[in-house]
């Protein structure tokens, strides 16, 4: 008799179990994140949203590929969505055949809510992999695998199993089950997003890019369900900052030794409390916006010069309570690539026109300065 060693090969499999009761403080955390984001972006421009949803696809997409140990031009990805959405303001076109498939994959992921298919995961999977390689080996593109496959990592020379996927022959009539499960399934979506997730990647149709297919699904069902148009957060960035969690868990919900049950809760927490980590990183990306919007409001009414602007907006880009220790000298030459007196000269006209002040406390070579949001700042 073979042993029993993944969760696929339990006699209840797929029908996965969870408490909804250790869930509900989690989801509860989650609605209380995106509804103050939805506020905020009620408040923004269109400009500004327009904005914020390009730089979450381009973290998406970038950040997706990071996760698998693979490096994607972040310039090419940008140009891509520019192409789409803002054609008139891009200045050079960096984009590639594969950056621009990649986009219209997270764009037919986010944006279309057709019902999900074999052909549409295949379509994904091709724009993985528009050249039939991954890295320098050929591999079967647009088509589920036609052997085993394993997961498995080396230490000190030795190798280390995983995880290992069912079989080909089972594929078809797994893929088709998990379909069903995610046109037609009314369960809670964050919850459904996690089962997804982890459903898809045990399932591991593709010879590669199945971790990369299944972040797609689970936006996928986040942007369907979630009564957003698109969305303003990245998942993939979220997963990047917790990577090793992400897989030890993975691992441990997929081995029969340490999940007999069938049981995701651990999973599905997991899962549930890396989406509020997306939101609350984009509420902070929000709020630079928020700062750069209100400082030009104030700042208009000068003539500034170049690198002035220059810096006023590299501290607002980067986010003023993140731009560590304020503005000084050293670093207005370094980001400016002029002189000591030039630099000395535009920050005095900064400070005069009071929209910097100096930084209480310091002084001499050390003088800092920061921002002035508001006339109440001025010194």
């Amino acid at each position: 008799m073979v042993e029993k060693k993944w969760i696929w090969q339990h006699k209840d499999y797929p029908n996965f179990k969870f408490n909804k009761d250790i869930l509900l403080e989690a989801l509860t955390n989650l609605a209380t994140s995106r509804g103050k984001l939805e506020g905020i972006l009620m408040l923004l421009g269109s400009k500004n949203i327009s904005f914020l949803g390009a730089n979450s696809t381009v973290e998406e997409i970038v950040t997706s590929f990071q996760i698998e140990g693979e490096i994607i031009n972040k310039e090419s990805v940008k140009s891509s969505i520019l192409k789409k959405v803002d054609k008139l303001n891009m200045q050079k076109d960096y984009s590639t055949k594969q950056s621009d498939g990649l986009v219209e994959m997270f764009l037919d992921c986010s944006t279309n809510f057709e019902p999900l298919s074999i052909d549409r995961l295949n379509g994904w999977h091709n724009t993985l992999f528009p050249t039939g390689y991954s890295g320098l080996h050929k591999i079967n593109v647009a088509t589920f695998r036609k052997e085993d496959i394993s997961v498995v990592s080396y230490k000190s020379g030795k190798e280390q199993t995983h995880y290992i996927a069912p079989p080909p022959k089972l594929l078809k009539s797994q893929i088709d089950e998990f379909l069903n499960y995610v046109n037609n399934s009314n369960e809670n979506v964050y919850i459904k997003a996690a089962i997804a997730h982890f459903w898809f990647l045990t399932i591991h149709p593709f010879d590669d890019g199945n971790g990369r297919i299944a972040r797609a699904i689970t936006n996928y069902i986040l942007a369907k369900e979630s009564n957003l148009q698109s969305k303003y957060y990245s998942i993939s960035m979220a997963i990047s900052k917790d990577k090793k969690s992400y897989y030890d868990i993975l691992e441990s919900s997929q081995s029969l030794f340490l999940n007999k049950d069938l049981d995701l809760i651990k999973w599905i927490l997991w899962h549930t409390n890396m989406i509020k980590n997306a939101i609350e990183h984009s509420l902070s990306e929000v709020e630079k916006v928020v700062q750069k919007a209100k400082f030009w409001e104030r700042a208009r009414e000068f003539s500034l010069n170049s690198r002035q602007i220059k810096v006023l907006n590299k501290i607002l880009d980067y986010g003023v309570d993140e731009f560590e220790g304020g503005i000084n000298i050293k670093k207005y030459i370094s980001i400016t690539k002029t002189s000591t007196a030039t630099a000395k000269r535009d920050i005095a006209d900064l400070v005069n026109k009071k929209l910097i002040s100096k930084v209480e406390g310091s002084a001499g070579r050390n003088t800092r300065y920061r921002l002035n949001f508001s006339k109440s700042e001025d010194k």
